[in-house]
Order: structure tokens, then sequence, then C-alpha cells
């Protein structure tokens, strides 16, 4: 052997030491989780016994034993003891500052009848300094045990109310955010009391409506865009209440298994209020923001600007969001066909259809998608028209525009085939079903429901994904009761037996694919979250027992007992 040789091997040898010593150090894992089912949705290694996290990202998903190579003497071990992981859920379509700003207001979504709203208001006028505002969301007619002796288009009157706070302006949001009550105080600072015409049987404004009596006298029910004239002399919200309502936005996720949120429509000065918390190391939740589509001079902006795809993973915009009908519990969502309990009423168009057409040409032409909001059928057959017209003018941007709608609630059958068709992702909330079906029937009956709502399962067998949620604050941001809904189709007391139209329920893989892959997919991030796969970023959700497998009936006593994120503990039950 010569001397030339021998130098070789020699170095070869010392090469490979270094390298291995190298991947020694890379491949050694901060956390190591085991000792229970870990569900990754992830096809090709659907569920397994251990997964190594090294920072922030999934280094290893796999047997224990293969784990243990990762393992040190200051990796931190996380057992399971017998309970249940999957990847960090997404929150599909939310609002997060409403979520704050719920836990600070008056919240009302577990009121069941008026006297308890009434009740809670007059609690608060005994705090609140005079001539305060008090504000709250929550409220929903429908879901009352009893309604009261006084209505007006299906609505109670502000009389009672006012009573009670008659030197405080109140100001309530319906839970759905598309109606609001207020009282005879609020009323007044906004000049609305003089609004009283003889034998006016309904005053309507663009894209909204203010209820009114047979006096035609307010009723303190305002629809859709005729809440502005309230709104907009209500005092606006503080810095220091923002951060308030942000911080707990943050906690409530945390506490249910979040650790991703689709923001659905921002404007500017909330913009700016998650990157000071981002500058900060405060947004320990990822946001996907979709900007407000109210606000042209906004969107104008950011068509400029382009794209902000965060390389920390925590804030991205790249959405629009549109809204461009109402709720179905105000009647505000617009319909092909009358209400069936306001034969008169159609629902409101609350955005013009073209300027829906000239944002989806805006939107593909500068790269960003289109979220828009459509509960009725008609607002949703009127968007598909107009996503269409954006992808035929312009098919080389259209390969992947992952456009949403966002509810897509009610569909006519022949748009139901449509999605798949146009690859428009419906972003439906699974416990919408849950807590409107009971009543929903009233609006649209018999035929319209079975053949056109919440079709769930028709929508995910013509082969696109599902975006899950809850629209938190319109409903709680708890996925455990989303996830029931779209497993069982009853409502959260259990019933019907059997499930409303039981052949549109999702399968518990489907569910919680729903809240993982598909959601992640819904943002163009399924390459880095989404599923338990080495190379993703390290966000997990720890229950207390396995929802895939335990009886139906038990799904909603699963606890959230740990959430996981970015490779660290952010909440733990114990």
């Amino acid at each position: 052997m010569t001397l030339n040789h021998s130098f070789k091997i020699l170095l070869v040898s010392f090469v490979l030491i270094l390298f291995n010593c190298s991947n020694q150090t890379e491949d050694k894992a901060s956390m190591l989780i085991y000792g229970g089912t870990i569900y990754t949705v992830d096809d090709s290694n659907p569920t397994v016994e251990a997964v190594a996290i090294k920072d922030h990202t999934i280094l290893f998903a796999g047997t224990l034993k293969d784990a243990e190579v990762y393992k040190t003497d200051n990796t931190d071990l996380i057992d399971l003891k017998g309970k249940t992981m999957t990847p960090g859920l997404i929150e599909g379509h939310g609002h997060f500052m409403g979520l704050g700003y719920n836990e600070l207001n008056l919240d009302l979504l577990n009121t069941s009848s008026y006297q308890e709203i009434i009740d809670a208001v007059a609690e608060r006028v005994k705090t609140a300094k005079p001539g305060e505002w008090i504000t709250g969301r929550g409220w929903h007619q429908s879901k009352w045990d009893s309604l009261p002796a006084e209505m007006v288009n299906g609505f109670q009157t502000h009389h009672r109310l006012s009573e009670v706070s008659p030197n405080n302006p109140v100001y309530l949001r319906h839970a759905s955010g598309h109606a609001s009550f207020a009282n005879e105080k609020a009323m007044e600072i906004a000049g609305l009391v003089s609004l009283a015409q003889d034998g006016i049987k309904k005053f309507e404004i663009e894209g909204g409506e203010v209820i009114v009596d047979a006096s035609g006298k307010p009723t303190g029910v305002f629809n859709e865009r005729a809440m502005t004239l309230i709104t907009k002399h209500i005092p606006e919200r503080t810095e220091a209440s923002d951060l308030q309502a942000f911080d707990l936005a943050v906690k409530a996720c945390h506490k249910n298994g979040i650790t991703s949120f689709h923001d659905a429509g921002i404007p500017r000065e909330t913009i700016n209020l998650y990157n000071k918390m981002k500058s900060e190391n405060k947004l320990d939740v990822r946001i996907y923001a979709m900007l407000t589509g109210w606000d042209k001079k906004l969107l104008n902006e950011w068509y400029d600007k382009g794209l902000m795809i965060d390389n920390d993973n925590r804030f991205t915009i790249r959405s629009i969001k549109l809204n461009c009908d109402g709720a179905l519990g105000s009647r505000g969502a617009w319909l092909l066909e009358p209400y069936s309990d306001r034969p008169d009423h159609f629902g409101h168009e609350t955005l013009p259809m073209e300027f829906v057409r000239e944002t989806s040409l805006k939107g593909l032409e500068n790269g960003f998608q289109v979220c828009s909001h459509a509960i009725g059928d008609r607002a949703n057959r009127e968007i598909l028209d107009r996503y269409e017209i954006a992808f035929n003018a312009l098919p080389e941007k259209a390969n992947d525009h992952r456009f949403r709608i966002e509810h897509a609630q009610h569909l006519h059958p022949e748009d139901i085939p449509r999605f798949a068709e146009l690859n428009v992702i419906p972003a439906m909330q699974a416990v919408h079903m849950s807590s409107d079906r009971p009543w929903a029937i009233d609006r649209l009956g018999e035929k319209r429901i079975k053949e056109g709502a919440y079709m769930w399962q028709t929508l995910l067998q013509s082969g696109v994904p599902i975006v899950n949620g809850t629209d938190v604050p319109v409903e709680p941001i708890n996925p455990i009761a989303s996830f029931y809904a779209s497993v069982s189709r009853k409502t959260l007391r259990g019933t019907p037996e059997g499930g409303y139209e039981p052949e549109q329920k999702m399968t518990r893989e489907q569910a919680l694919r729903s809240y993982t892959l598909d959601a992640a997919y819904g943002a163009f991030e399924e390459d880095i979250k989404g599923s338990i796969t080495k190379g993703k970023l390290a966000d997990f959700t720890i229950y207390s027992q396995d929802l895939m497998t335990v009886p139906e009936a038990d799904i909603l006593k699963t606890k959230i007992e740990m959430t996981i994120f970015n490779g660290e503990i952010v909440y733990s039950e114990e």
C-alpha cells in the first residue's frame, strides 16, 4: 500500500468521523413525546408511538425504540400516560380579536331568554359610569327557551332593555355578528328616535334593514349594514383594551388546543397590532390573516406591496375576506327563494357582486387568495359565478388559486358540484349545524334543508377538502364541540337520535383532517403544518381521551390536556 493511498484512507475516515459527529449533534431531540396514541394525519404513517422534536420542528415520528436514538440527558421527556395526541388544531375561520373582546365585554352566548339579557345588562349598569356604552355579543332569539310577548319580524323590542338602562347606551351584537340590538339611549345618540314614519313596514338601507314596529318606530334591531347607524357612534377601542383582548385570545387558543388561527377579515389597525406583538415575541399563535374587503384603500396598498409570508410562520397575509351576505339567524342570508317564515324577504346582498368580480380578478393578478362569506344559496351561486369569470379570464393565474367560500352553509343542489369543478374550498364550521339546524328548518323549509344544507359528505365525496372551525365568537372556540357536530350531526345536547341528515356526517378521520391538514391546505401551509411529519412545525394538541375511538356520546367529555406550540408547552391542564 502506498503512502499516498494510506493518506487518502485516513482523510476519508476523518471526514466520516466529523460527519457522524455533526449528525449526532444535529439529530439530538430537545423533546421526546411518547406513551399514548399519536395520530399523525400522515397517510404514510397514520399512528406512531413517539415523536422527537428539535427546537421548533419535528425530527422523527415512529416507534419509541427508534425515537430513543435521539434522546440525550438534556431532552425533555413528555409521557402521555395513555392520552392521545394529534397535530396542533387549526381554527379555520374565526375572529381573533373578537374572541378576546368577547371575554372583555358582555358574553351572551349562553343566554337562553330575553330576560337573561336584561339581567346581564342591569348588572353591568350598576358598575358603569354615567353615559358609558355597554356592549356585548352572543344573543340569538332562535335559541331561547321562550320568546317575549312583544315580537316584530321574529325579534324582540328594546322597551324592557331601555327600562333597565335609561342613561347608558347599550349595543348588543347578535351571535352571528350580522344583526344587533340597541336600547333607546343608543338610538337617541344616533339620531334615530325621530326616525318613526307612520304606517311604514320596513326601513331599508343599502345592504341592511332597521326593523320597525307597526307605527314605524325602530324596535332596536338593526340588520346587516344598518348596524353602522349605531356603531359609528360607539367610542373606538383603546390600545390598552386591544392588548388585553389580544392576550385573552392567545390564552383561549392555547386552552382549547388551537395552535393556528385563520383570522377572517382584519383592518390595518389589527395588522399593526399583530406586527407589534410579533416583534415583542408575544404572537404565540400562528395567524393566517385575511384582509378586510370593506377597505378598498387597504386592498390596493397590499396589491402593490404583495404577499407577506412570514419566515417565522407566525403572521402571514395572503388572502382577502369579502362579506357578501348575512346570517340565517337574522334572516340576512341571501336566498334564491324567500324565507319560509318571512315570505316577503330574501335576505341581503351586503357587498356588490361587481366588487366580488373585480376583487377576484385583482386577487388572481396579484397572487392573493379570495375568501368570500356566503351563507345563503343565492350568495353562494353568485360568488361561484364571479370566481368562474375570473378563472376563465386569467387561466394562467388560476392553477392553484385556492379561493374559498366561508361558511357555504346553504347551497342549491346544482351548485354543489361546482366547488370541485372550480377547485373552490368550502370553509364550513360544523358547530353551526349543531346550533342552527333545530330552527333553520323554519327559515328554509324541509326541502331546502335536506337538499342543500350543511352538505359535508357530499362535498367531500366530490373531491374538495373542507376547512373546519367555529367562527368564534359566533360560537365558542371549543374544537371538541365542532368535532362532535361533524361526526354526529346532533345538537350539543345529543339530539336527535341518529343526527340530522345523517348521510352527511363526516367520519372521525375526515373531521380530524378538516381541523389539521385540510385546514393547512386552505392556507397554502400543508408543507409546514397539519400533520406530524418529519420537518414540519412542532405544534401538537393532547387530549384526555381518544376522541377517535371513544363512544360518540363521550366525545364531548374530552378535555384538552396540553398544547405544545413551536416545541414548547404553552398550556397544561395539570
